[in-house]
């Protein structure tokens, strides 16, 4: 059997983060077993799909490198096909109409609800004579489920799972208006793809027995399932916005490494021993869809940044250098001359280990960008008294004079420049480092003087004195 998974999200909104865990999963398991994965947009629902979320939909998984292997499928599109697929149904007695008034169904639903049942339509039109319907109301096609035994799924997470049939309902797979519902498109297009395992969050289990009833009615063989908890907030509650729920460009824009958020959303749910990064490569040779886990995993911004920062350490100085370089120019609109350039590359190594994403590392990277007068934070500007800036501004004649300007000559100097002056090093480096970078917290003060450079430092320090 050839593996073909999906990942098929509605474009009503953003690719949010538990899309994107799915999209990683279907991928990951259709690489490990050499299958292929596919995107299928499902756009039936016309009054909430919108044209901007497909896109966000597809630039979101374009940015994490979880593209389909093929050109995506719109499932509104096919729904020529879907309604053949009702009238097969109806020709066979397997489906049938329903001229249930809006009044008639809210009844039957009330009385459902006191009666404590989970099948809310009792079913009335499934055996009467269609000549003795109303004229006046627009038929719905319902599916004839089963009304007795049970259905059974082998959730290659959950495990066995079983439904008494008395619980599923006859469910609409036709609207009064002619559209196929989301139920039908969606076995329908499984089965056309020759999908053979639809992995997806577990809010959809209860609509897997119903799906299910559909491939027994048209005698398609069923695809595996694969129904993932979901995941919840740090509180134990459904994942939302204030849990840090952000659509998939939020991150992006946040400054996470696309590569390090999949590494972060593998181990949500999934894990490989004690192992916390995984790169994907590796991860495609190891993924288990049956080693993820039935409890709902928690998302953890504070796990996502160090997974982060990780990346950021180990990556090429080269490429992070360009992703730095293009932050800055595209987000802060800055075109940086040679001399600058050339800082940053020089301060780089400093810089990213001080950093957890890009933003950062770009707002700590304004050390060696900015022009004086250099704009000071509140921690920075007490530090630089009036004897604070009266003492360093002594240093502008022995860094004047310094010829060798490395690291080493630099710090000799300014140990020298304390012990002359009677006072401690850091009463010196502190107030120094406020004035050259405008905050109390840089990489090493001896290598930040060094990359700057005599000119600069000069000038810095003039223009804070």
């Amino acid at each position: 059997m050839t593996v073909i998974t999906r990942f098929a999200p509605s474009p009503t909104g953003f690719l949010h983060i538990g899309g994107a865990r799915t999209a990683l999963f279907n991928y990951l398991f259709a690489r490990r077993h050499n299958g292929k994965y596919v995107l299928r947009i499902e756009d039936t629902d016309r009054q909430r799909s919108t044209e901007k979320a497909v896109e966000a939909i597809i630039n979101g998984l374009d940015w994490l490198e979880l593209s389909g292997d093929e050109q995506p499928v719109f499932q509104y599109s096919r729904q020529e096909r879907h309604k053949q697929i009702v009238n097969t149904l109806l020709e066979q007695g397997k489906a049938y109409k329903c001229y249930c008034s809006a009044d008639e169904l809210e009844e039957m639903r009330a009385l459902a609800r006191r009666e404590g049942k989970t099948a809310l339509y009792d079913r009335r039109w499934r055996e009467k004579d269609p000549s003795t319907a109303p004229c006046n109301i627009d038929p719905v096609v319902r599916l004839k489920s089963p009304l007795k035994g049970s259905t059974t799924i082998d959730d290659l997470v959950q495990g066995r799972v079983e439904v008494k049939n008395e619980q599923l309902d006859d469910f609409v797979i036709l609207r009064a208006d002619g559209t196929p519902t989301y139920m039908l498109s969606v076995v329908v297009d499984d089965h056309d793809m020759k999908i053979s395992h639809v992995i997806r969050g577990d809010d959809h289990l209860n609509n897997a027995f119903r799906q299910y009833q559909l491939y027994v009615a048209m005698n398609w063989p069923s695809p595996k399932f694969a129904h993932i908890p979901l995941i919840h907030g740090q509180d134990g509650t459904k994942l939302s916005k204030r849990h840090g729920a952000l659509g998939i460009d939020a991150y992006r824009d946040q400054g996470y490494l696309p590569e390090a958020l999949c590494n972060y959303l593998l181990r949500l749910g999934w894990g490989h021993e004690n192992e916390d990064i995984i790169i994907r490569k590796k991860a495609i040779g190891l993924f288990d869809i049956s080693a993820v886990g039935k409890s709902p995993s928690r998302f953890d911004i504070k796990k996502l940044d160090n997974i982060n920062a990780t990346y950021m350490r180990e990556m090429s100085e080269t490429q992070l250098f360009h992703l730095l370089e293009t932050h800055l120019c595209k987000n802060l609109n800055m075109i940086l001359d040679p001399i600058r350039l050339e800082r940053l590359k020089r301060g780089l190594s400093g810089l990213k280990v001080r950093a957890k994403n890009i933003n950062e590392l770009a707002a700590n990277a304004m050390i060696y960008i900015v022009s004086p007068p250099i704009n000071t934070d509140e921690k920075a500007d007490s530090i630089l008294s009036k004897d604070a800036r009266q003492l360093i501004r002594g240093l502008l004649e022995p860094f004047n004079e310094l010829t060798n300007w490395n690291k080493t000559k630099i710090e000799e100097t300014l140990k020298n420049f304390a012990t002359n002056n009677d006072t401690k090093f850091g009463s010196v480096a502190q107030p120094l480092r406020a004035a050259l970078t405008g905050t109390t917290s840089s990489p090493d003060i001896f290598e930040v003087i060094e990359i700057l450079g005599k000119e600069e430092v000069l000038q810095r320090i003039e223009a804070v004195c």
